[in-house]
């Protein structure tokens, strides 16, 4: 095994390397539900129209953000919407 010798210098500024790139990838992996959608991603996700997104915020079927006249939806708020309107498989078998 080879040995390497670093300045305190060197060694100081390769841990500060090292921290800058753990939290550009802690930034990365930011779980689902932290995501923003803007509208455009929202209808292409769900695969609707702007007015089906228009009445379900009048609605109140999802939550979502506005600045100005952008729209914003939290990936999670996306989630409980699929998720209160999930229905179970049921079993079907006939008997002949």
């Amino acid at each position: 095994m080879e040995a390497i010798i670093l300045s305190s210098k060197q060694y100081t500024e390769l841990v500060n390397r090292l921290d800058v790139l753990s939290e550009k990838l802690e930034e990365k992996q930011k779980k689902p539900q932290d995501i923003f959608l803007d509208n455009q991603e929202f209808i292409q996700l769900m695969n609707i129209s702007k007015r089906t997104a228009q009445t379900w915020r009048d609605d109140g079927i999802v939550s979502f953000s506005q600045i100005g006249s952008k729209i914003y939806y939290k990936m999670s708020d996306v989630q409980k919407l699929l998720d209160k309107n999930y229905k179970a498989a049921f079993s079907n078998k006939r008997k002949y």
